[in-house]
């Protein structure tokens, strides 16, 4: 025990200086990871995965917020003041997911409820509630992973281009009778050209399919490539 009792100081101390090579961000946040004990029990690629989907997180609630401020019809339906707290709404969850009602939501039939003609309720929280619980399914509902866990590389390929079919409709569905758009996302005809929105979820995309092919290398399991029809609003199962 006593060769044991020297070496963990040294990791400890070790992984502490590693800890202080922060990214120094634009915005002045920190990206760096504290470590612990339980780091010991995870591989490489569990740590690349919780990294991968600490960021989907940023850009979910990005995007989250983004849209009621576009929309602000939708938050105040629901009594909210502010974008930010009709936001705080969704991810409150993230901190209990497992057991939150949102790990529970039928996803897909929360998509379509967002674009249905006659819904009268909020419809940026039924978009972003089931964008929200469809990617965490892609991680098999966990926010931490260790060396016995494994997320299948398919449903990060899924999930991706579900993405993809969500943000076809959200540019184009529009209502029956006005063909007024449902939801204001990247700037209409005749606006100053804003593509904020195809930016961040451009980054969700490439963030799902780099740690698809990740898993996919690691696992040895050949991701089943098909295209996807965005018109049709249909999904791929996770």
């Amino acid at each position: 025990m006593r060769p044991l009792s020297l070496l963990l100081p040294l990791l400890l101390s070790l992984f502490a200086g590693c800890a202080n090579q922060e990214i120094q961000r634009k915005d002045g946040t920190s990206s760096a990871r504290t470590f612990t004990l339980s780091s010991l029990a995870k591989s490489d690629v569990d740590i690349i995965t919780e990294l991968n989907q600490r960021e989907i997180h940023k850009s979910l609630r990005l995007i989250a917020e983004k849209l009621y401020r576009r929309n602000p019809s939708e938050y105040r339906k629901t009594g909210f003041e502010s974008p930010e707290a009709a936001t705080e709404r969704i991810f409150e969850h993230l901190a209990n997911w497992p057991e939150s009602p949102l790990a529970k939501l039928n996803w897909e039939d929360n998509f379509k409820l967002a674009f249905q003609d006659a819904y009268g309720g909020d419809r940026v929280y039924a978009f972003m509630t089931a964008l929200t619980t469809m990617v965490m399914a892609s991680y098999n509902h966990k926010t931490a992973f260790f060396l016995p866990d494994e997320v299948s590389a398919q449903k990060l390929y899924n999930s991706a281009r579900n993405i993809e079919t969500a943000v076809w409709k959200l540019s184009n569905a529009r209502y029956g009778g006005t063909g007024g758009r449902m939801l204001i996302s990247n700037s209409m005809d005749g606006e100053v050209q804003n593509l904020s929105f195809e930016r961040e979820f451009g980054k969700l995309i490439a963030q799902q399919d780099l740690l698809a092919l990740i898993m996919e290398d690691r696992g040895n399991r050949s991701i089943s490539r098909v295209f996807q029809n965005a018109a049709s609003f249909a999904f791929l199962p996770i």
